[in-house]
């Protein structure tokens, strides 16, 4: 699965999936673009890549002006994007709250970020891939909490579903012009933001749904969802479009 001259940007790259996806791409022959917050670690990420063919460019997804800004400069320096993976996400212990104690900040800068933040995102690519006329690939990260109910957790879960259905309707939109919209739903991934999030509900006492055992026995690795995108975007899935893999070691099995 060769992505040998292919343009790749990958919000939130810099860390756990995004990193573990930047890094597969990178691999796969892709250059990668990682568009993250926080301007250290992007530059962090890109020496930890190395010799790849990675370059990091910071972005807050929220702001709008800022993506139309990042996008066009990634647009004039390497011709247009090929594939938009929408990994950022404000997700662990910064999304958790019962739902009636979930403040007004914490629901702005989850839906925010991760509502429309995907939406800022893909519509500045779609448009250049529909101007360009070569089609392309947009991937959204979203979460078994898009499928399955999480305690404390309902703003995030909500969110989750929103990308799903999201990927439905960009689908249908965006076939004519060659472009596909797929979606990938992790379970438990062994990252520094999940390992926080599961410590903290394993503290609140709360046992549910999310604490079940994946029949695997095990936690995924950031890698192993980089490599379902690397699917997703090759030659392998071109008659592939608007739906969501599930990757999450049978969590969802129960």
């Amino acid at each position: 699965m060769s992505l040998s001259g292919k343009i790749a940007l990958v919000t939130g790259g810099a860390t756990g999936i995004g990193f573990g996806t930047a890094k597969v791409l990178s691999e796969r022959g892709a250059h990668v673009v990682i568009a993250q917050r926080d301007e250290s670690r992007g530059r962090e990420a890109v020496e930890r890549l190395k010799p790849a063919d990675v370059t990091a460019m910071q972005l807050d997804i929220r702001d709008r002006a800022a993506v139309t800004r990042c996008i066009a400069e990634v647009i004039a320096a390497f011709g247009g994007i090929d594939l938009l993976v929408n990994n950022a996400s404000v997700t662990g212990s910064r999304a958790l709250a019962s739902f009636v104690d979930s403040t007004a900040v914490l629901v702005d800068n989850v839906i925010d970020t991760n509502v429309k933040g995907t939406i800022y995102c893909s519509q500045e690519v779609a448009r250049d891939m529909i101007k360009r006329g070569r089609g392309g690939n947009i991937v959204h990260i979203s979460s078994v909490g898009g499928y399955a109910a999480q305690e404390n957790a309902g703003i995030y879960c909500a969110t989750k579903a929103a990308q799903i259905m999201l990927t439905q309707s960009m689908a249908i939109e965006l076939a004519p012009h060659g472009i596909r919209v797929n979606c990938i739903a992790p379970g438990d991934i062994r990252t520094d933001t999940s390992a926080n999030a599961v410590d903290e509900i394993k503290q609140s006492g709360a046992s549910g749904h999310f604490l079940r055992v994946t029949p695997l026995g095990r936690r995924g690795c950031p890698e192993e969802i980089g490599r379902v995108v690397a699917f997703l975007a090759s030659d392998d899935a071109t008659f592939l479009t608007g739906t969501t893999v599930v990757v999450d070691g049978g969590f969802l099995a129960y």
